[in-house]
């Protein structure tokens, strides 16, 4: 490999050796088949009880859900798109001015996961943002395309009020007061990570991103329209999640997971690439503040065994998080309290 990122312009005849998994542990693309009962949430829905039963039902079986009439405008979506294709068809030379391996870094142009760490690389390259709050973080995102900062910025607003709101949805679900999350998480941080996945001259061996759990509270992903390649687990089979008009995907992250006691699963996830096409998939994440203690309410703890968690903060989550491979055991396992 003779560059730092992959989406390099020049097409790959053969995977390089060190993106092919061990047999053991590849996707095997003929045994998946599709997620046809993805739970779809209109939240244009005037029955607000019904929207708060179906994220309830969704949350507990699915660890996912997709929602439609969510809000956040076509016009911010397309335009997030095509910048974001912008970006990754500029020249190579342009995008490496943006690269780094520094997982700490707030704007970052990077490649696979953790390239430092890892033992076999991902097929993909990302463009990683932090976004909240906005006014310290645009100045130092990309100045090419010339209209990056503008269109990001307003699709990052518009996610986020979305995020909020299947927040306090969430916590409603629970059985608690709807802005419950919001206390417990802090003023929440916001992410962005733009995915390309260039074609892949072998899929059926590697991985875009392998089986994982996002460690944050909730990630809003949106997939790319005309290429499928987000797949989840369910009852130990994974499924393929096809992409719906106008909608975005909703991920449970681990600090959910935590903050319901167990009661709402983070859900394993992972994604695979495409021999012909490449596949652009924008995932935008609301992470708790540093400082935030995450402790289930005592409303969900006060039956049963007790907390399944011990109490920690997400800045020693989120150190532990990128301390390791992203394929391995759940992370949050880590912090569970012993029976």
């Amino acid at each position: 490999m003779d560059t730092k990122v992959i989406s390099s312009g020049i097409r790959f005849l053969t995977l390089p050796e060190s993106y092919v998994r061990p047999e053991s542990e590849r996707p095997r693309l003929s045994e998946v088949s599709t997620c046809d009962n993805v739970p779809v949430i209109d939240l244009g829905n005037e029955d607000g009880a019904n929207i708060v039963d179906q994220i309830g039902y969704a949350c507990t079986y699915y660890g996912f859900f997709q929602v439609i009439n969510h809000g956040v405008s076509e016009e911010a979506v397309e335009r997030m798109q095509k910048v974001a294709w912008e970006f990754f068809d500029l020249p190579i030379e342009e995008k490496l001015k943006l690269y780094s391996e520094d997982p700490t870094k707030t704007m970052r142009l990077s490649t696979s996961f953790n390239v430092n760490k890892e033992k076999v690389h991902n097929w993909r390259d990302y463009l990683r943002l932090h976004c909240y709050p906005l006014d310290k973080y645009v100045p130092e995102w990309p100045s090419n395309p010339p209209s990056f900062r503008e269109i990001a910025s307003n699709y990052c607003k518009e996610v986020r009020e979305l995020g909020h709101r299947i927040e306090e949805l969430i916590s409603e679900s629970l059985g608690l007061e709807k802005d419950i999350e919001r206390k417990i998480l802090g003023e929440q941080g916001q992410h962005m990570a733009v995915n390309y996945y260039p074609p892949c001259p072998e899929p059926e061996l590697t991985y875009g991103l392998p089986g994982h759990t996002d460690p944050n509270a909730l990630t809003i992903l949106l997939q790319d329209q005309d290429v499928a390649g987000l797949q989840v687990l369910k009852e130990g089979k994974w499924l393929a999640v096809n992409p719906i008009p106008n909608a975005f995907v909703i991920n449970i992250g681990d600090q959910l997971q935590a903050l319901s006691n167990g009661r709402y699963k983070s859900v394993w996830h992972r994604a695979i690439v495409n021999v012909d096409k490449p596949r652009l998939s924008i995932a935008s994440f609301l992470c708790p503040c540093d400082d935030a203690l995450i402790r289930s309410p005592a409303a969900l703890t006060e039956e049963g065994s007790g907390p399944v968690y011990r109490d920690y903060t997400y800045a020693e989550y989120y150190k532990k998080f990128w301390s390791r491979n992203l394929d391995q055991e759940h992370c949050l396992e880590l912090f569970k309290n012993e029976k």
